[in-house]
């Protein structure tokens, strides 16, 4: 036989051939020498097989949505095009004037689109730059203290937390009581007042927990009512058998005209500074209202709302500030723009300190429930209106002939209203208690002795003031007489109570 085939008398080789188709099938000779074997794939191999497949699919995955969304979103015929086609043609219309800004070569379909995904990168390349030159406030611990208050009992078995400066209870002069403000405590009182003052004027000077602030017991159906009797069964179980003064700041003002509305024969006098109201009072007109409300922030809005409408979700704003364990700068908790005063105010260390430990102390039983209770106090119904404190008369008629006679006659008639002195200290630059709430209550009770007080703060002229602490006192007491001497008869505590032709608003 012949080695080959024959072509043009030319033999052609097969060994060659088919040494060649073994080496590319993979097979070649039985003798072992390895080029016989199958090949083995690496791991490494397969998964780099696996992730191809898969990008594969998940791009045949994206281009199928592409189509579906093309043909039933963006087409002509979708409904989505239908609707929007209108409203974008008008919209597009009012802006075409900034087609103006672009270069006359540029499709302004691909150019905003393009100018609006750069300015987004540039915004979130600013918002996370470490050269910002927005500071990050150092958040600081709250910390837990040993308790350590005086208590009282009251008569429904509660207790309830104070604290007492000044002179001693047999050589006081004046007693003066203070209800605390929101997120504070019986430790603020008046903040830094020095014991001398306290001293020359003979002032033992009570502050107290409200209930479930500090170490005082909560009520479990707490009302301005109950506050008001809260605060004469304190000053009854400390041995108050006189009249006392009240002093009231921001909030607590709330709870000393509660206590005015209530017990109007315990008290001899009050002053407030930097007075609340509730803001959805509806004896305030328009102008009042509309003033009070501009001087806040959006977000202090909305805690009204939300306390007004839904007081349910405060406890989740609360436990994500002041009761998260972290004490956050005082401007963003009450959600206030300061001024240049209180700024200053708050760059004092002894400031920061006492507000820190004020605030540590109101939030020790680590519950947001008083703080619910306080919001929604502010906003909702009192049960009285400030304007039932305006001195006036009231004369009894039982017909036409008494009425007739009342008029020639005052046997019949009597004041009514709180007829005690009222004295308000109004900082004109304050943003959280606003000029316009003591404007509305100069307005519906004419008879309040307003002190405005030019350039300062919410904080400013309460806090670490010895000269204004002095012109509260001065104002209140009059000149100094110091502590009762034991050995001079305890005298009335209180200023004689005033008509109606010796009352008028002072302005300072």
């Amino acid at each position: 036989m012949d080695s080959g085939l024959q072509y043009d008398e030319s033999p052609i080789d097969l060994t060659a051939e088919s040494e060649s188709r073994s080496k590319i099938s993979g097979f070649g000779s039985l003798d072992g020498s390895g080029s016989g074997s199958e090949s083995t794939e690496s791991l490494r191999d397969q998964v780099t097989g696996f992730m191809k497949s898969w990008g594969e699919m998940l791009m045949d995955l994206a281009i199928g949505c592409k189509d579906v969304v093309q043909q039933n979103v963006v087409s002509e015929d979708s409904v989505v095009v239908r609707k929007l086609r209108k409203p974008a043609a008008k919209v597009s219309k009012k802006l075409s004037f900034l087609n103006e800004f672009l270069p006359e070569d540029r499709d302004p379909v691909h150019a905003w689109p393009v100018i609006f995904f750069v300015f987004l990168l540039a915004l979130t390349a600013l918002s996370f730059s470490s050269d910002h030159d927005r500071t990050v406030p150092v958040l600081k611990k709250i910390r837990l203290h040993p308790p350590g208050a005086s208590r009282v009992q009251l008569p429904d078995g509660r207790y309830l937390a104070y604290q007492e400066l000044g002179v001693s209870a047999d050589r006081a002069r004046y007693y003066l009581i203070v209800p605390h403000s929101f997120l504070s405590s019986r430790l603020a009182g008046i903040p830094g007042v020095k014991e001398s003052l306290l001293e020359e004027y003979g002032v033992r000077l009570v502050s107290y927990d409200l209930p479930g602030f500090g170490e005082s017991d909560p009520h479990r159906a707490r009302n301005l009512s109950s506050s008001a009797s809260d605060m004469i069964d304190l000053a009854t179980a400390l041995g108050i058998v006189e009249k006392f003064w009240l002093l009231g700041y921001s909030t607590g003002s709330m709870h000393a005209w509660a206590a005015m509305r209530y017990f109007p024969d315990k008290i001899a006098g009050v002053a407030m500074l930097a007075p609340m109201i509730n803001p959805y009072e509806p004896s305030m007109n328009k102008e009042e209202m509309a003033k009070t409300w501009e001087h806040w922030l959006r977000k202090r809005k909305f805690m009204y709302c939300l306390a007004r409408r839904w007081p349910r979700l405060l406890p989740f704003f609360y436990r994500r500030s002041f009761l998260s364990g972290n004490l956050e700068p005082l401007d963003q908790w009450m959600s206030i723009s300061l001024g240049e005063k209180d700024k200053l105010v708050m760059t004092d260390q002894v400031f920061e300190d006492l507000h820190q430990r004020n605030v540590e102390e109101s939030i020790r039983q680590g519950t947001a429930k008083p703080f619910v209770e306080e919001a929604m106090l502010q906003v909702s119904n009192w049960g009285f209106s400030l304007p039932e404190f305006r001195m006036q008369k009231k004369c009894k008629t039982n017909g036409v002939l008494s009425w007739l006679m009342s008029m020639y006659s005052e046997s019949e008639c009597q004041l009514i209203g709180f007829q005690k002195p009222i004295h308000i200290w109004q900082s004109m630059d304050d943003r959280v208690a606003p000029p316009s709430v003591t404007d509305y209550i100069s307005r519906v009770i004419p008879e309040v002795t307003v002190h405005r007080l030019p350039n300062e703060g919410h904080f400013s002229y309460f806090f670490l003031c010895d000269e204004c602490h002095k012109q509260i006192f001065s104002a209140i007491f009059g000149e100094p007489r110091g502590p009762i001497m034991l050995s001079e008869p305890r005298m009335e505590t209180h200023k004689p109570e005033m008509g109606l032709s010796d009352t008028s608003t002072t302005n300072e």
